[in-house]
């Protein structure tokens, strides 16, 4: 498909989803991520997660994705209305003409053909997804700037050692999360939420289009390859299943390899449609290790290397979620995503492209947002997306390498977010960086300004303030 034939196919999806409502996007029914660790839900990725209430649960294990506050957001959807929830979405609708994710998911093959059968459907009805993400744990190795207790076992050592980050919001306040009842299950305490999974997950396997399982780092979950077994075992009840498997790639060597070995299996003998890994880099070297702390940014890119040399099918798919300390050195992370598109490049993925570049603004914590920067710094953002448009020409794309009009769009749309004017609190973000950084450095013993000696000038001027 040609880039115009996308945009065409895109604004296609968008008349489609406006002849229902401005505000209904068809992954609000079909894709949903559910947090096994801690209870949670949301659909699609971008809202924030809610409680899965156990009453509900107890009834009907696919209360997983069928909450009641979920169905009533699909009521105001077909009513017309945008939930305030997706304003993602509607952040990128009102501030720019780059289609929104509304537009991206709702385009997907496990989405666009439920068209019908979702419009015609009462609200109050239960739907398997299509699309599932789970996470079985908060099991990390990592502990990135912008995650928390919630995901990361690793966050859970350290606010319980220094506590939350002063910033206005608390950041990482575990008392806030146990009184918003979000705090993730400990390992050796049972977990009602997981063994609902597996009451659902027999006749969920049989439907899905695609799973995909995420963390924590799943690696390091006993339950995810339990999944892996399953499937290699059952393949037969749904052979075209597409398998997604999200992972730092900074587990040990052994957990690594033991991975590869049953993906071989997996694809070798057609026993998945296909098989994706997602995982998350958004800036180069120190810098990408300063915000992602764990992170080994050359390993990372060995263990790249790796897999797409043993799994000749694979694609990576790289999730940046860009970020304040993205800026700087996002244009040389394009350099080296274009370099492993050409390495890799055959005609046997699933997908087109070896390895993809999916990017995402950070909306919180709001202190490491794009937006607090300045001026000049988000000009930066540009000169990336001119970068992925050149390595997006004709020649590149031809040989099954370049950068596709999505990742490209998805770049350039970060600097139209990056300068809209809304209620962003510009000032009181400025602030809580500096406390954030400051704090990162005394509890961590890394060093802000040597690592970024672009931000200087800012640091000095903000923290006067």
């Amino acid at each position: 498909m040609s880039d115009n034939q996308g945009l065409q196919e895109f604004q296609k999806t968008k008349d489609k989803l406006d002849s229902v409502g401005c505000g209904f996007c068809l992954a609000k029914w079909t894709q949903v991520t559910i947090h096994l660790s801690a209870g949670l839900t949301h659909s699609c990725h971008h809202p924030v997660q809610h409680k899965i209430p156990l009453s509900e649960l107890k009834r009907n294990p696919s209360a997983l994705h069928n909450t009641q506050f979920k169905k009533d957001k699909r009521k105001q959807m077909l009513e017309g209305k945008r939930p305030s929830e997706c304003n993602y979405c509607w952040n990128i609708e009102d501030s720019s003409n780059s289609f929104s994710d509304r537009i991206f998911k709702s385009t997907e093959p496990w989405s666009f053909d439920q068209f019908d059968e979702i419009v015609k459907s009462d609200w109050r009805k239960d739907y398997n997804p299509r699309y599932v993400e789970v996470s079985f744990s908060n099991t990390c190795n990592f502990k990135c700037a912008y995650c928390g207790p919630q995901y990361s076992s690793k966050w859970v050592e350290e606010i319980e050692k220094f506590g939350h980050y002063e910033t206005t919001n608390r950041f990482n306040s575990i008392e806030d999360l146990k009184n918003r009842n979000e705090m993730p299950y400990k390992h050796s305490e049972h977990n009602p939420y997981i063994d609902a999974f597996w009451e659902w997950w027999p006749d969920l396997f049989k439907d899905l289009h695609t799973f995909r399982i995420t963390g924590g780092e799943p690696l390091l979950s006993k339950d995810t390859f339990k999944v892996l077994e399953y499937i290699q075992e059952n393949s037969n009840q749904n052979p075209n299943i597409s398998l997604a498997i999200n992972s730092n790639l900074g587990a040990p060597d052994n957990i690594i390899d033991r991975f590869i070995e049953i993906a071989k299996d997996l694809c070798e003998n057609n026993k998945v449609r296909e098989l994706i890994i997602f995982t998350s880099v958004e800036a180069k070297g120190s810098q990408a290790e300063y915000t992602r702390h764990g992170l080994d940014y050359e390993r990372f890119w060995s263990n790249v290397d790796k897999i797409l040399t043993i799994l000749p099918k694979v694609t990576i798919n790289i999730m940046a979620t860009f970020n304040a300390l993205s800026v700087f050195t996002y244009s040389d992370l394009i350099d080296r995503v274009f370099e492993s598109k050409k390495k890799f490049a055959n005609n046997e993925r699933y997908w087109i492209s070896a390895i993809q570049l999916d990017t995402s603004y950070l909306r919180y914590p709001s202190h490491l947002s794009v937006k607090i920067l300045e001026t000049e710094h988000k000009e930066l953002i540009l000169d990336s997306a001119k970068k992925a448009l050149y390595y997006g020409m004709t020649e590149f794309v031809q040989g099954s390498y370049g950068f596709s009009n999505t990742e490209i769009q998805k770049i350039k749309r970060l600097y139209d977010y990056a300068i809209f004017e809304d209620d962003f609190k510009l000032e009181q973000n400025r602030k809580d960086f500096i406390i954030f950084v400051d704090e990162l450095d005394r509890r961590r013993e890394t060093n802000f300004l040597e690592t970024f000696p672009q931000l200087k000038k800012f640091y000095d001027t903000y923290k006067k303030i």
